[in-house]
């Protein structure tokens, strides 16, 4: 079978340091600190996410993101290789059941880009993937409980894996009565926006299961013509889209950047859904900003935009059964 243009703008995905600093003009310097921040989480940066990156600009903030650094090896006290309890809420057929009425299913480990800040970077994937068996032993989980409504896939990215496995998946789920959603997190739509083809469209608008997508967009840079498209052919299918973004030092740690941000995801249908602060996962201590800090700039971000542009600012604690809601409005 012919690979579709997503599946080969997946495997031409830019892989090597020393490729990534020479493509934008970057010191060669930073190689060396790259190249053992990338042995021990690679570097994966699809072609048309790059070509959103400016040439010789060190600070950019889609770089940043991206790009492996020295500091990734040194331990920080404080951060773990599961900050947010994966591990204990882990069950069989690779769900994670936290939270009453949803469960997430981990679909692959797979993704079309390799955020340098993911919380999952250290997740044990080969022995906690839904897919290695083949979503049995996830589907006779989720018809055991019939308090749980909706069916989260995640990852990795769930859309790193082909149609015929995903259509397979969905028309499991909506075999069970009980579920009344299905509900997506991908980065996909932002970093790979050919994804977004005639074939996914298909399965996911012909499901019976409400179809909700949660992108994750952090930086206004990243919504160019291609991601907006993308979205946009998305909720023509009456998929209902969310943006969860992470607070990230030198990415988006301005309030200006922050009402761009909305403002764009809200133009192209998007609603603004949470920003997260920062899981402390060992690795991403130098993306960390101060819960003081957000709260200053939400305080100055809600002064700037109507309330429904306002993200929900919140952290993930292991064990609580919510994610927990920051107070911001109070002055500090």
């Amino acid at each position: 079978m012919t690979p579709a243009q997503w599946q080969r703008e997946w495997q031409a995905a830019l892989r090597d340091p020393a490729a990534l600093l020479e493509h934008l003009q970057l010191d060669p310097e930073l190689l060396g600190p790259a190249r053992q921040a990338a042995g021990l989480f690679p570097l994966r940066v699809p072609q048309a996410y790059l070509a959103r990156i400016r040439p010789g600009d060190p600070d950019d903030p889609l770089l940043r993101q991206v790009l492996p650094l020295g500091t990734e090896a040194v331990a920080t006290p404080g951060f773990a290789d599961d900050p947010v309890g994966d591990g204990a809420s882990l069950q069989t057929g690779g769900i994670i059941h936290k939270y009453r009425g949803r469960a997430l299913l981990v679909a692959t480990g797979a993704c079309a880009i390799n955020c340098r800040y993911c919380f999952r970077r250290h997740f044990p994937y080969a022995e906690a993937s839904a897919s290695s068996g083949q979503w049995a032993e996830a589907l006779a989980y989720l018809r055991g409980d019939r308090t749980i409504h909706e069916a989260i896939l995640s990852g990795g990215d769930p859309l790193s894996l082909n149609d015929r496995r995903l259509r397979e998946l969905a028309d499991g789920l909506a075999e069970l009565p009980h579920l009344r959603r299905i509900r997506i997190h991908s980065r996909l739509p932002v970093v790979l926006p050919s994804r977004i083809d005639a074939n996914l469209l298909d399965w996911l608008g012909g499901t019976r299961l409400s179809a909700v997508m949660v992108i994750h967009a952090n930086h206004p840079n990243e919504l160019d013509a291609g991601v907006a498209d993308a979205l946009q052919r998305l909720a023509a299918h009456g998929v209902r889209l969310y943006n969860q973004a992470v607070l990230l030092r030198g990415v988006n740690d301005r309030a200006d950047v922050l009402e761009a941000l909305g403002e764009r995801l809200f133009d192209l249908g998007v609603q603004p859904y949470y920003l997260h602060l920062l899981d402390r996962v060992q690795g991403a201590a130098h993306f960390e900003v101060p819960e003081t800090e957000a709260c200053g700039l939400m305080r100055t971000l809600a002064a700037r935009t109507p309330g429904y542009l306002l993200p929900r600012l919140v952290r993930e604690v292991a064990g609580e059964p919510w994610k927990v809601p920051i107070e911001w409005t109070s002055k500090g």
